[in-house]
């Protein structure tokens, strides 16, 4: 497995953005590519491991063969449990296991380029400013966000009219970039923060006012339009958007 053994990041902006295109990757496969990666993890297959890519592209594979390996190896055998346990529950503990070997992966390179101990500080809290995989993948991340905007949330901040119009007077399923700045002065701020914490269901990033982002009308999670591959225009004319993740479920037994 050639997971990242051609590319070796040496500063801590480096490792970051390594860690950040493998994560990318991984959430992609337990969200918005979830039904092919469910279908690749044949339990009567061999021993699988989930790997992430700097890339932000993801596999599923057998073990590296070379011992030791040339990175640390993600959680082997995700394959087998997956008939053994509900769905969301197998996608969780997928996620639990992914996040350790991202760190693993991240602070295996600051030992190699010898990071010292601010460095490897910083990195950590660069990585601890992201949500989780298992957070994006639970929406524990959203409910948190939900959690802390509550108390001061004002019944038309959750209203969802039927006109999808980018930058008409409503909204609809896009976060309202414009209406924050038509909103009282005293209300600008709390907006702003409650924005700027949504997360992408597909990639896990935060909100940025100059970007498209569209909601499923059944889990009800943000995406960027980039992700779910949505445009503006093309959103005009979706009565009701379903998330790949959504379009895609089935009834399994």
């Amino acid at each position: 497995m050639d997971g990242g053994a051609q590319y070796n990041p040496r500063t801590v902006e480096e490792v970051f953005r390594d860690f950040k295109g493998r994560r990318a990757g991984m959430i992609k496969a337990l969200t918005t590519d979830v039904e092919e990666f469910y279908q690749q993890c044949d339990p009567e297959k061999e021993n699988l491991c989930l790997y992430g890519f700097p890339s932000e592209q993801w596999e599923v594979n057998l073990p590296a063969e070379e011992v030791p390996p040339e990175l640390p190896e993600p959680a082997l055998g995700i394959n087998f449990a997956r008939d053994g346990m509900q769905e969301k529950d197998w996608l969780s503990l997928v996620a639990v296991h992914s996040d350790a070997w991202l760190l693993a992966v991240a602070f295996y390179f600051g030992s190699r380029f010898g990071f010292d101990k601010a460095d490897r500080k910083r990195l950590f809290n660069m990585i601890n400013d992201l949500p989780t995989i298992f957070e994006v993948v639970t929406g524990a991340a959203k409910k948190q966000v939900k959690e802390k905007s509550s108390v001061s949330n004002h019944s038309s901040n959750k209203s969802k009219p039927s006109s999808k119009a980018k930058g008409s007077e409503s909204q609809g399923k896009y976060l309202k970039t414009s209406q924050i700045k038509d909103d009282e002065e005293g209300l600008d701020e709390e907006d702003e923060d409650e924005h700027g914490e949504t997360l992408c269901g597909a990639c896990g990033e935060n909100y940025a006012s100059d970007e498209f982002w569209i909601c499923c009308d059944i889990c009800e999670k943000w995406f960027h339009g980039k992700c779910v591959k949505i445009t503006p225009a093309r959103a005009e004319h979706i009565k009701q958007y379903k998330c790949p993740s959504c379009s895609n479920k089935r009834a399994r037994p």
